[in-house]
């Protein structure tokens, strides 16, 4: 089941001198943050942060929350995880949160053969790499567009297209 609560980022510091935060975002970007109206101090959404607005400056997101007004209240925040509730954002089609990767079970999307489940989504400079486990061997598999079949999160499956090589040892018929 898919969980309600993600986890958006982290807070790093203060920014200025009225409590405003920076938040190291664990999306795609800080912009894909600007739509979330409420964060979270917890995974189950039961102590809302009491956001008041939020702006991108460079590669983070600052944000304001209700009762920070100053450096030493935004200072006893730093380090927290924030998290959102899903309902509030809206994902491009064909767009997953890493969260609900998790678990999938990862097929051949031309054979059908089972490779194992999505352990762990590594994040790269060049592209995300999904780290694939059958419980005797573990693969790294790059999430690249032209690799990736279908995702079906219902299912709980995601159809790969594998080069040679990436799923049997070295000198190993494919």
């Amino acid at each position: 089941m898919a969980k309600q609560f993600l986890e958006a980022g982290k807070i790093v510091r203060t920014h200025g001198v009225r409590g405003e935060l920076c938040l190291e975002s664990w999306a795609d970007s800080p912009d894909f943050l600007r739509q979330v109206k409420e964060f979270y101090f917890d995974a189950e959404g039961l102590r809302p942060a009491g956001l008041l607005g939020s702006r991108v400056h460079k590669d983070r997101l600052l944000i304001r929350l209700k009762g920070v007004d100053t450096i030493e209240q935004g200072d006893a925040l730093r380090g927290k995880v924030l998290f959102l509730n899903r309902e509030d954002v809206k994902l491009e089609e064909g767009r997953f949160f890493l969260q609900d990767l998790l678990g999938l079970q990862a097929v051949d999307g031309c054979t059908g053969q089972v490779y194992g489940t999505i352990q762990e989504v590594i994040n790269t400079p060049a592209n995300d790499v999904y780290r694939i486990s059958n419980g005797e061997k573990e693969y790294l598999f790059p999430a690249v567009e032209h690799m990736i079949k279908r995702t079906d999160l219902a299912a709980g499956v995601i159809e790969l297209l594998p080069i040679p090589g990436i799923f049997n040892d070295e000198g190993e018929d494919a």
